[in-house]
């Protein structure tokens, strides 16, 4: 049995259950279908648990970011190797999900009104925190608890900004105009940062913790982009073409499956060897 400790009041038995606060948790869902839905529980707890899990990556982010920023890579990689593992359990829900037949889902769709995964906060946080930072979405949270959050990861570093300062404090040519961009994606890569990559690559002998920081971030995007790739897969299997419940659909989410995170990485790929 956990102990907990209070000030003035000596020790007092603390359990599992209020540990956790089960008793909240897991009355948090409240199916609205009449008559009940069988498969209604099943897609309020898929998102709650997603959401619980963008939370962890939200705060794992942070830790990396403040790592990074001390140089301390043995720490950054550590910390990326639970991002991963969250990624990894983020992906494979997916699965779960997928059981949900295409009838079954219609039966029970009108409760849900024009509510979306579209509209969560800490998800579209966590992408700005990636670097698909887009000002124009938060017009979606006006009314939103959350607002502030994404005010804040919209307006902080990406954890890609602090890569390129980790490339500045270790001698690389990095533009100041590259710091702090609203990188989304859709502009063209820095092609002084390409170039500096392009040494790194055919360098790394030199360059290693420039280039393993590289590979790590390659990996963290190969995984966003299979999370953003099954999440289309699982809609267009559910709901076939047609828009979700919150007027996007699969090719809202396709787009997304090509929009890169880290472009100037993969960019440095097309020129990496003799003869490019």
């Amino acid at each position: 049995m956990l102990k907990r400790s209070r000030r003035g009041d000596g020790d007092e038995d603390l359990t599992y259950e209020g540990y956790l606060g089960l008793d909240r948790l897991l009355t948090a869902q409240h199916p609205l279908a009449d008559p009940p839905h069988h498969d209604e529980l099943l897609f309020i707890i898929q998102h709650q648990t997603a959401e619980l899990w963008t939370k962890l990556l939200l705060h794992e982010m942070a830790h990396l970011q403040s790592l990074l920023r001390e140089d301390d890579l043995i720490g950054t990689a550590r910390g990326l190797e639970r991002v991963y593992a969250v990624q990894a359990q983020m992906i494979g829900q997916w699965s779960v999900i997928a059981t949900l037949t295409p009838e079954s889902f219609t039966e029970f769709r009108p409760v849900l009104g024009d509510t979306s995964g579209f509209q969560s906060a800490q998800l579209r946080a966590w992408e700005f925190k990636l670097g698909n930072k887009r000002p124009e979405y938060l017009e979606h949270y006006r009314r939103s608890a959350q607002r502030e959050l994404l005010e804040r990861a919209l307006n902080e570093p990406t954890l890609y900004d602090d890569f390129l300062r980790f490339l500045l404090r270790a001698g690389h040519p990095v533009p100041e105009s590259c710091l702090g961009r609203l990188f989304s994606g859709d502009q063209e890569p820095d092609q002084t940062v390409v170039a500096a990559l392009r040494r790194i690559y055919e360098d790394r002998d030199h360059h290693r913790a420039e280039y393993e920081m590289a590979e790590r971030l390659v990996e963290l995007e190969e995984r966003h982009q299979l999370w953003r790739f099954q999440h289309t897969r699982t809609v267009r299997r559910i709901i076939g073409e047609r828009p979700g419940t919150g007027g996007k659909g699969v090719p809202y989410l396709a787009d997304l499956v090509g929009r890169p995170l880290f472009p100037e990485i993969f960019a440095a790929r097309d020129v990496i060897g003799p003869g490019s």
